[in-house]
């Protein structure tokens, strides 16, 4: 078994209604239940938007800094996560194929090392 995380950077959701968000979260909590039901659920999770808390930790000079906001000024930010553990990439593809239609938007998918 080998652990894949699927993810979406926030700016791929686009804009969309309130009531277009609100019709997703069924699905996609969905999915999670179907994941889990496979046993292959490691975690999934939502990331607060950017005005959330957001620090970095730097320890390059030795010793570790702490500071508020992203470590790079960037628009960019991952919006949420999905781990799971499955046999193969075939089947990696197919729950990020499925969050991928719940959600609505892209995910990109990432193998852990091993």
């Amino acid at each position: 078994m080998a652990e894949y995380l699927i993810y979406f950077n926030q700016q791929w959701v686009g804009d969309h209604s309130e009531e277009w968000f609100n019709g997703r979260g069924p699905l996609a909590k969905a999915v999670v239940e179907e994941i889990k039901a496979a046993g292959a659920y490691v975690f999934a999770g939502g990331l607060e938007e950017p005005d959330g808390p957001v620090f970095s930790a730097d320890a390059t000079s030795g010793q570790v800094l702490f500071t508020d906001g992203p470590y790079v000024e960037t628009k960019e930010f991952l919006g949420g996560l999905t781990i799971v553990d499955v046999p193969d990439e075939e089947t990696a593809r197919m729950w990020a194929g499925k969050i991928a239609v719940a959600c609505g938007w892209p995910q990109e998918v990432r193998k852990f090392k091993g």
